[in-house]
């Protein structure tokens, strides 16, 4: 079976160790770098299948990382950073981050909270008995491929954003609420944390946006989201 292989980018070698460590009891491959433009290369020249990223990083800063590798690569980034904000954690999540984990963190919830991006990243190896191609108006979604087009351009999806155009696609007249889109995705329990939802919903609509001027995903108010009408 091949290894699962994580890039931990942490300037703080005390830190970075123990992420390492921790990554290797849970049965993963790490590759350690030590500032965002070490992570960028190893990113660039080599397969990962998630990134653990600290924010403050000499070289390149964790959000300049993210705004350089989501162009090229789709894995899940989870972001450990003493900068706990609100604003912080919605910018990045905005950049296209896919989690966000403040400092002092605990050792068992970062594991947990890698195990769960793998699972979701799996579920994209989709069942023969699911559709594969999902196509609403101009706006088609390949499952296979990975690749999501709006009026015949290309638009570059984190995971996340992809999984959930691909709900509200699969089912384009069913209005979800936040609480379902939130179990469906995150296949976590609901905490009633709406603006996690409504920032990857507004992160979608503006990239769907830019390819083309047409609405797609429809606020339902009161109720949730669901697809605009053809």
């Amino acid at each position: 079976m091949e290894s699962i292989r994580v890039l931990v980018v942490e300037d703080d070698q005390d830190i970075n160790n123990l992420l390492c460590t921790i990554l290797r009891d849970g049965g993963y491959e790490s590759q350690a770098a030590f500032s965002g433009s070490e992570g960028l290369l190893w990113a660039e020249r080599e397969s990962f299948d998630l990134v653990l990223l600290d924010l403050m990083l000499p070289g390149l800063t964790g959000e300049q990382f993210i705004q350089k590798i989501r162009p090229l690569r789709t894995m899940p980034i989870i972001v450990l950073s003493a900068k706990a904000g609100l604003e912080d954690k919605v910018n990045v999540l905005r950049m296209g981050a896919d989690d966000f984990i403040p400092k002092p963190f605990d050792n068992l919830e970062v594991l947990a909270r890698v195990e769960a991006q793998l699972r979701r990243v799996k579920k994209f190896s989709a069942p023969p008995a699911q559709k594969q191609q999902l196509s609403c108006g101009d706006l088609v979604l390949d499952r296979d491929e990975f690749t999501v087009t709006a009026g015949e351009k290309p638009v570059t999806l984190t995971a996340r954003e992809f999984e959930i155009l691909a709900l509200l696609m699969e089912y384009p007249k069913k209005v979800f609420t936040r609480e379902q889109i939130y179990q469906h995705v995150w296949g976590e329990d609901y905490f009633g944390d709406d603006n996690t939802v409504n920032v990857h919903i507004s992160n979608l609509r503006s990239k769907l946006g830019k390819a083309s001027d047409r609405e797609y995903i429809k606020t339902v108010w009161g109720i949730g989201f669901k697809m605009a009408e053809v």
